[in-house]
């Protein structure tokens, strides 16, 4: 009996429009879990690894996670898998909303799309199979549009995932958005683009509530919730209230948020206007949950003015297309969200593209020749242009959309020392001089600069973690103890994405002695604390091997010389620069690798990765 997964990945092939069935075990599921686990293990072992992200043989993984569609609290993301077209290594873009769980109720755990199809075509998966569509009409439209085109035609309760011009004209910070326009996005690292390679406009699917996972102890499992579904909601609140925007003000305090394309310290004015609690109650339509999840996180926004209805900007976008571009304008702000999420783009990688763009203007680095006219400023209105004319491949929207790292290498002339990357990946919202062991995780962290592989700015901002022992704040500014800190914490992050389960339960104090609780009673699973963690460092490895096997190691856990070697001038992380050599030092000895930054061969055996 496979409680908790069916046992199935659909594999689909594009260019021949075959389908055919792959079988996962119950020992497979143990060691890998379901999400980006057991996707890594498919990519490490069964593909190769050198191909072009957009050779039409580079396979697309989306598998959800462990925990999807079972109304465990937070437990509806999915981790769409690919080699990255933007930084050329491991990536794996996450998701949630309801379409993972309506996925799940098809009777499949995960699917891989190879191939390329001859003529631009969209998939409709059901309980009774896979249907190939003509995406003839759907072509050159926006994800809203797509909604609109698709709904009279597949009814009610189907779920869409689409690209929009972005992910169609190859751009490396497409996106894939889900749920339209409520738009759940598996944004990073231009997942977007290598479904526009395969000629693929969009996967609608439609569940059937009979093909649900069976629960190994369903009575155990609702008693155990009605404990930790309360403590949750409780230690969730903010977010239940204003969402991840209700925290802008607060990173600004901590010196954390990005301001001016990462020059500057302080923005207390600014950083107020595009905040939460100033932007909903002018424009707050409803809150939103993605499926079975209780904290309400998300805020549906709507503004008649602006003709605008959908899912209001994150923090993440409130910094990268606000306070990076010393945009204060809350309905530019609105704005720019809204044509990211249509156009398919992610905001964190725009913001930073923006910001980038905007600073090469103004040190004359390009002029109005490069942008089609437009004098770039430090504003919205600026930052709104851009996002068309990325869109759009117009101009300098051309060169920025394909990163920042790739742009700096196009225009040149020492633009690369503001271009805030690592291994390609633009940062997201969190400065690592104000948390100092950002800047260990950023160096890291599997996918390039990515804050969701540590998270270690919880701790600094007052979020126990009792499973480890972190109940009172490390100081944030200190390096000497944040090597373990960041290494407990990535091996325990690393299990979330597999399990389906939201970053959020984090904060909402679930920590792995819990997670061990649960895999027991939805899965039959015998895991505790140490094997959960085992799991994560198991997974966090196998992908450092994947990109081991592409080059990279030591020479590619950097900071941009940005955040490296220039202090903030003011704010309350003015003056901090991380101590990242330490760091990597100790780090890599906790890790049991080499100097250069490679798991040694002892590691592997101990974690059974060959």
């Amino acid at each position: 009996m496979n409680y908790g997964f069916h046992g199935k990945i659909l594999k689909i092939d594009l260019s021949n429009r075959k389908t055919a069935l792959l079988h996962i075990s119950t020992e497979d599921i143990k060691k890998y879990f379901l999400g980006s686990g057991l996707a890594s293990k498919h990519l490490y072992y069964d593909y190769d690894i050198n191909i072009d992200p957009f050779d039409e043989n580079n396979p697309l993984l989306i598998y959800s996670g462990l925990f999807v569609g079972a109304n465990l609290p937070g437990t509806s993301k999915l981790s769409v898998c690919s080699k990255s077209p933007l930084t050329g290594i491991w990536n794996e873009a996450t998701v949630g909303g309801h379409w993972p769980a309506e996925f799940r109720n098809t009777g499949y755990d995960g699917m891989i799309i190879i191939g390329k199809s001859k003529d631009k075509v969209y998939i409709k998966i059901s309980s009774v199979g896979v249907e190939f569509k003509s995406a003839d009409s759907l072509w050159g439209k926006d994800a809203y549009e797509v909604e609109e085109i698709l709904r009279p035609e597949i009814g009610a309760n189907a779920k869409i995932a689409t690209i929009g011009q972005a992910g169609e004209n190859l751009v490396r910070i497409s996106s894939f958005m889900f749920d339209a326009p409520i738009s759940r996005v598996a944004a990073r690292a231009g997942i977007g683009a290598v479904v526009g390679a395969k000629n693929l406009k969009a996967i609608v699917v439609l569940g059937d509530s009979k093909m649900k996972v069976e629960i190994a102890h369903p009575e155990e499992l609702k008693k155990e919730l009605k404990i930790d579904i309360p403590l949750i909601r409780e230690k969730t609140l903010g977010l239940t209230n204003f969402g991840t925007s209700g925290g802008v003000e607060a990173v600004e305090k901590f010196g954390d948020l990005p301001i001016k394309n990462w020059q500057l310290g302080s923005w207390k004015e600014g950083a107020k206007k595009i905040s939460g609690q100033e932007m909903q109650p002018k424009m707050l339509d409803k809150h939103y949950s993605c499926f079975g999840c209780p904290i309400r996180c998300g805020k549906i926004y709507k503004n008649i003015k602006l003709n605008i209805y959908g899912h209001g900007p994150e923090y993440e976008t409130c910094a990268t297309l606000g306070s990076l571009c010393l945009n204060d304008d809350p309905e530019l702000l609105v704005l720019g969200n809204e044509w990211c999420n249509r156009y398919g783009i992610d905001t964190i990688s725009a913001g930073n593209c923006c910001g980038f763009a905007i600073e090469a203007f103004e040190k004359g680095i390009i002029t109005t020749k490069d942008t089609g006219g437009l004098k770039l400023k430090w504003d919205g209105k600026s930052m709104l242009a851009l996002i068309h004319k990325m869109g759009k491949g117009e101009d300098i929207g051309a060169i920025i959309s394909q990163g920042v790292k790739r742009a700096s290498e196009i225009i040149g002339k020492n633009s690369s020392e503001f271009a805030v990357h690592t291994k390609g990946l633009e940062y997201p919202g969190h400065d690592p001089r104000g948390h100092v062991s950002m800047a260990l995780n950023y160096a890291t962290a599997i996918r390039g600069a990515c804050h969701l592989e540590g998270l270690s700015y919880f701790l600094d901002r007052g979020v126990k973690a009792p499973d480890f022992g972190y109940t009172t704040a490390p100081n944030p500014h200190e390096s000497e103890d944040k090597p373990i800190l960041v290494y407990n914490l990535q091996n325990y992050l690393h299990t979330f994405n597999p399990l389906g389960m939201c970053k959020f339960l984090f904060l909402g104090g679930v920590g792995p002695k819990m997670i061990a609780k649960w895999l027991y009673l939805y899965s039959d699973l015998d895991f505790d604390m140490s094997s959960v963690l085992k799991t994560g460092e198991r997974l966090f490895n196998l992908k450092r091997m994947y990109n081991v096997k592409l080059g990279i190691s030591r020479k590619d856990d950097i900071l941009p010389p940005r955040l490296f070697a220039e202090a903030k001038p003011d704010g309350s992380a003015k003056g901090v620069l991380p101590n990242l050599g330490l760091m990597l030092f100790q780090y890599y000895k906790l890790r049991n690798w080499t100097v250069d930054g490679i798991p040694t061969t002892k590691k592997l055996n101990e974690l059974e990765i060959s």
